[in-house]
């Protein structure tokens, strides 16, 4: 895109910046005025805006024009002309935002030089833009279980409405994961999806981060709601945002609007608000520590992310997808899993869910020797593999039952583990074990073990009227 527009209020200057940037290649429109440089500006944002700062006869002068681009379109390099030019105007032009700042009357080869680079910045910034909104990996959903398809099709639900959505579950679950497919698969698809870490944010300088500030100094600096125009704010663990700044997000919510840090002026934001928790809301509000206000705005549609023990099915092809991403972004080895480190990763703990499980594969993949399949040797275990010299280590609570209960209390906690690796499939737990599925049946009941639905998903649980034969 090399579309430029140029506003003044003369007719010979504009169409003769026009004639000089056309014979170089460049595509221009002209406005003569503030409405038609607007009416311009919000058809099609340019590639640049050349702008007089002394506009007769409009609304706006170029200052006020500059404020307007700079809020909503920040991407677009402004470079300001004039007649009456002196230091104080350039300084106000670049503190508002300006890329550059010439006087009337201009040399033509220092205007191209100005502009060129200005052109330059803006491809740079568009390609970073396109670059950013090109990396959908951090937007992949990963998953067959019925606990993962019951979550797609809730996202799929809310991808193209407006509405605001809370995300709920563990941490290391997959919650932003989730927030960037619904942020995809929407009508914003194009705009920012901007990350506001509730959790790693100094409360002290919480306003100035989301709300941005104005200084003598320094200007304008915009905060990540301006910077989320357009698109998405992706409030993290919005539970530890401070309870002053949730006032305020509230009043953003129902204005549209904010006062910078400082400044005066109202900023206008366009943007879809998706928010996470691991933690109980209304109990932080019984506590005081949530605003019940903040929290129905938020809540609009709520939306459960099931943790990694509710879709274990999900392990394998979670892990081979982390394994091929490592290989394609960091260069690792692209090794396949074998059925024992499969076994034992449906198996194992998974406390920080999604987020552990990407974790251990990147650390296998650094440690392992690069070659061959991964075996369930390099997985770490509770007891880290147990012994050196190769010996069992049982738990303290097998090591003083008896004989018979401990093998029951064993048998009852190897099948409730496979019948949940498996979400509650009996033939393929019956085929893993090496047992018919009505001999499977059968010690299921003889153990007390009943099966029930959780989540969607069929898991295994002890009954509650079990009683261990002596």
């Amino acid at each position: 895109m090399s579309d430029i527009l140029i506003v003044d209020d003369e007719r010979d200057i504009r169409e003769l910046i026009s004639d000089i940037l056309e014979d170089e290649g460049y595509t221009t429109r002209l406005a003569g005025n503030s409405d038609d440089a607007m009416k311009e500006i919000n058809a099609e944002p340019p590639a640049l805006l050349i702008l007089d700062i002394w506009l007769k006869d409009s609304r706006m002068d170029g200052i006020d024009i500059l404020k307007t681009v700079k809020r909503d379109n920040p991407d677009v390099p402004i470079i300001i002309i004039s007649g009456h030019g002196n230091i104080e105007i350039a300084v106000a032009a670049i503190k508002q935002g300006a890329y550059d700042f010439i006087e009337k009357p201009f040399n033509i080869d220092q205007l191209l030089v100005v502009i060129r680079r200005a052109m330059e910045t803006s491809r740079l910034r568009r390609e970073n833009t396109a670059l950013k909104r090109k990396d959908t990996g951090a937007a992949e959903m990963v998953g067959s279980s019925q606990a993962f398809r019951a979550l797609i099709s809730q996202l799929d639900k809310v991808t193209k409405s407006n509405g605001r959505v809370m995300l709920t579950g563990p941490a290391g679950a997959g919650k932003e994961v989730a927030a960037r497919y619904v942020h995809a698969n929407s009508n914003r698809a194009s705009g920012p999806f901007v990350t506001v870490g509730c959790a790693s944010i100094d409360a002290e300088r919480m306003e100035e981060v989301l709300f941005g500030r104005e200084t003598p100094d320094r200007g304008i600096e915009p905060g990540l709601l301006e910077q989320a125009h357009g698109g998405v704010v992706y409030f993290d663990e919005v539970a530890d945002m401070p309870l002053g700044t949730q006032s305020k997000i509230l009043r953003v919510l129902v204005d549209q609007q904010f006062t910078r840090v400082g400044g005066s002026d109202k900023v206008r934001v366009d943007m879809r608000v998706i928010s996470s928790t691991n933690r109980n809301l209304e109990n932080e509000i019984a506590a005081g520590n949530f605003r019940q206000e903040l929290y129905h705005r938020l809540n609009v549609v709520p939306i459960e992310v099931p943790s990694l023990e509710e879709r274990r099915e999900d392990i394998p092809e979670l892990a081979r997808h982390f394994i091929e991403n490592f290989h394609q972004t960091q260069g690792l080895p692209l090794r396949e899993l074998s059925e024992d480190a499969v076994a034992l990763m449906q198996t194992m703990i998974w406390p920080g869910n999604v987020r552990q499980l990407k974790n251990l594969i990147e650390r296998v993949l650094i440690l392992g020797d690069g070659t061959g399949e991964i075996d369930a040797r390099e997985l770490p275990s509770e007891e880290e593999k147990g012994a050196e010299d190769g010996r069992v280590v049982i738990s303290g609570t097998l090591a003083t039952m008896p004989l018979r209960e401990a093998r029951e209390a064993f048998e009852r906690e190897y099948l409730l583990t496979q019948i949940n690796r498996f979400g509650g499939n009996i033939s393929r737990t019956a085929n893993f074990v090496g047992m018919e599925r009505s001999a499977l049946h059968r010690k299921l009941k003889s153990l007390n073990v009943v099966t029930t639905n959780k989540a969607g998903a069929r898991v295994a649980q002890i009954s509650d009227e079990e009683e261990v034969e002596g």
